[in-house]
C-alpha cells in the first residue's frame, strides 16, 4: 500500500501568525487611541475638574437653599422670610414699596 503526502500550503503556514498580528494591532492602537486610551487622559482629567468645579457650585447652592427651607420650617417662621415669600407667590406690595427679586 502506498500513502500520498500531501504537499502543505504555503500560505497555510502564516495564517495564525498573520492573524495574531492583527489582533496585536488592532488592540495595541486601541488602547492607545480609544475613548479610555492613554491618549484620553488628559480629556477625562479636564472632565473631571469640570465635573468637580460644577458639584461644588452644586453643594453651595443646596447648602443655601436647605437654610432657607429651615428658616421656613422649624416652627418658629422667620418674619422676614414669610413677608418675602408672600409678596412672591401672591405678588402683592403697597403702593408705596418697590420690589425687587433676584
Amino acid at each position: 500500500m502506498r500513502t500520498q503526502f500531501r504537499r502543505r500550503q504555503s500560505w497555510a503556514l502564516w495564517v495564525i501568525p498573520v492573524l495574531s498580528i492583527g489582533c496585536f494591532v488592532y488592540f495595541g492602537f486601541h488602547s492607545w487611541h480609544g475613548d479610555f486610551g492613554l491618549n484620553a487622559t488628559d480629556e477625562l482629567v479636564r472632565r473631571e475638574m469640570e465635573l468637580t468645579a460644577r458639584l461644588a457650585t452644586l453643594e453651595e447652592r443646596r447648602q443655601h437653599l436647605e437654610t432657607r427651607v429651615q428658616l421656613l420650617s422649624d416652627g418658629l417662621v422667620e418674619a422676614d422670610m414669610l413677608d418675602e415669600r408672600a409678596r412672591l407667590m401672591l405678588n402683592v406690595a403697597r403702593e408705596d414699596e418697590i420690589v425687587y427679586f433676584n
